[in-house]
């Protein structure tokens, strides 16, 4: 398993019942659905809180289900694009070819770079990826936590105080209204949120 594989989490209502690659997962939830067909589950992406579909699951086979039920429909471009990544030859080190619609200016400017405009695209690109992380990682956290918050808390008391403190970066506030919460649940969401309560989110939201 590569450090970079996606990791899923199971409940079956407040319960967190397994943790870790798709298909060790649902083999869990499997034996459970077939001890006890009256579970509740849900399945989700750890990292994003994307539901995964576990429909049929007692008679599913969790190998071929980790294999090939994605979480988002592929698409034909997806497709095309597998195929072509499949097909021998040079490798093209990554290198994705796009269309890049701009003024003429920009390509003026573009073209006059040391390495030229494929070059000095990638260098800015870059350069916006490492200014805008942090930013990027507050609202992926964010949006985790209220997706998770959304399905696995939308009738318990204090959910709209927790997502306004969630929003507001206000640690404290956000979590006092999960503090009764179940352990599991309460446990993953401080999880997701933590990232959305950095040091640098706060200073700005009290400047802002």
């Amino acid at each position: 398993m590569q450090q970079n594989d996606p990791q899923f989490i199971a409940f079956d209502r407040d319960a967190r019942i397994a943790f870790g690659p798709l298909a060790q997962v649902l083999r869990h939830a499997r034996r459970l659905v077939v001890v006890n067909p009256a579970s509740r589950l849900q399945v989700f992406d750890a990292l994003t809180s994307e539901v995964f579909e576990i429909d049929h699951l007692a008679h599913a086979d969790p190998d071929c289900a980790s294999a090939t039920t994605p979480l988002q429909p592929e698409t034909p471009t997806q497709r095309l694009a597998c195929a072509k990544a499949a097909r021998p030859g040079r490798p093209r080190l990554g290198v994705v070819a796009r269309e890049v619609t701009l003024l003429p200016r920009h390509w003026d400017w573009l073209n006059a770079q040391p390495g030229g405009a494929s070059v000095a695209l990638r260098k800015l690109v870059e350069q916006a990826r490492h200014l805008h992380q942090s930013c990027d990682s507050l609202r992926a956290a964010q949006e985790a936590s209220y997706r998770f918050m959304s399905v696995m808390a939308g009738d318990r008391e204090g959910l709209e105080e927790a997502a306004r403190a969630l929003f507001a970066g206000a640690r404290e506030r956000f979590v006092a209204q999960v503090e009764r919460w179940p352990d599991d649940i309460r446990e993953h969401l401080l999880r997701l949120a933590e990232p959305a309560f950095e040091p640098a989110w706060n200073e700005g939201k009290r400047h802002a």
